[in-house]
């Protein structure tokens, strides 16, 4: 076993369960779980992993367990045979009780833990709260990334779990992989010029070192449309001073009335796989570092990205091309605008 993964022997939410394409109904061969609690791009990530496992283990019955709010990154993901949900206690809703969350996480853990898993596979690293699902479902073997090499990507560092598998590494990673929910496909508005390119601008970060201002946001998606590209403005709905769930609807407000476009289409996303649609049609994409981005990568969008002070090296997109801004001083607001498009042309010129 690579001295990068630990073998060791023998969650947290709402029991919904959204089921990946059934390969093999019977669940003949061998049984595998992969625990995954991490944010969004983590997750993305981690779908080169499900990949080369499903390569590997054709037979094998696949199966993931993700928090409730990560599980459309893998709706329709067709490495995976099952798809489990648990809802973490802080995100449950409005007249849910504490209780109800937990007795709905017992019953999934039970149901899982009747399937007697073989492996369970940790790419999150030995986060205590997963360790302790591991144990609880009793696999036969438990595999937990413990290293991330300097220098390397995320996707990297996850694939380095098939080490302790024996699997081959020679193989050149796959790209990640995200699928557009088709029943929010359908929903979308029809574009106002069929044929003409659409352009994905994201306006929020999490982070405040990630956040570019508005003012230049309205200047480069002046530039955008005097191309002739057209815009679609991406942004999550809320307000700023929300301490939950802080929102841009005031950024994105700026914005649309200082460009007083209507060929700006304006896309708030209240819900993950409304953000998954609708970038799942532009052709490009323009962001700051963050899950919007890696879901870009995993739809196979060219990205200009934003970076400010997380690890550029272990974060960029993987898999598609694209060009990243990360000034010195790493915070966001200190890229220009010529900086942003001279970015923008590059990857245009460089086939994106």
């Amino acid at each position: 076993m690579s001295n990068d993964s630990q073998e060791t022997r023998g969650l947290s939410g709402d029991t919904g369960v959204q089921p990946a394409p059934m390969r093999r109904p019977d669940g003949s061969g061998r049984r595998i779980l992969i625990i995954r609690k991490d944010n969004i791009g983590d997750l993305v990530c981690t779908t080169p992993l499900i990949a080369r496992l499903r390569l590997q283990y054709p037979d094998a019955h696949l199966a993931a367990l993700v928090t409730d709010y990560n599980t459309p990154v893998l709706w329709g993901n067709p490495d995976l045979d099952a798809l489990y949900a648990y809802k973490k206690a802080k995100h449950r809703h409005t007249g849910e009780s504490w209780l109800g969350v937990y007795a709905r996480r017992a019953g999934l853990f039970w149901k899982l833990r009747r399937q007697r898993f073989d492996l369970i596979l940790l790419p999150g690293g030995p986060h205590p709260s997963a360790l302790r699902a591991a144990r609880l479902l009793d696999p036969e073997r438990i595999l937990v990334r413990h290293e991330t090499p300097f220098g390397a990507h995320e996707v990297e560092c996850v694939l380095r779990l098939a080490r302790g598998l024996g699997i081959d590494d020679a193989t050149p990673p796959a790209p990640t992989r995200v699928v557009a929910d088709p029943h929010h496909l359908a929903r979308l508005p029809r574009l106002p010029e069929r044929g003409t390119p659409l352009i994905a601008v994201h306006i929020s970060a999490r982070k405040p070192p990630q956040r570019w201002p508005w003012e230049r946001f309205a200047a480069l998606i002046g530039l955008l449309r005097q191309r002739g590209f057209l815009v679609a403005l991406f942004w999550s709905p809320g307000a700023e001073d929300n301490p939950l769930h802080p929102g841009d609807d005031d950024k994105a407000g700026r914005i649309l009335e200082a460009v007083n476009d209507p060929l700006v289409m304006p896309h708030p996303t209240q819900a993950l796989p409304e953000l998954i649609a609708g970038l799942s049609r532009c052709r490009a994409v323009i962001c700051s570092d963050g899950g919007a981005m890696h879901l870009a990568a995993g739809l196979g969008k060219p990205i200009v990205c934003f970076f400010g002070n997380s690890d550029a090296r272990r974060w960029h997109p993987w898999g598609v091309p694209y060009r990243l801004l990360q000034p010195a001083s790493e915070r966001v607001e200190e890229i220009s605008v010529d900086e942003a498009w001279g970015a923008f042309e590059a990857l245009l010129e460089g086939g994106g």
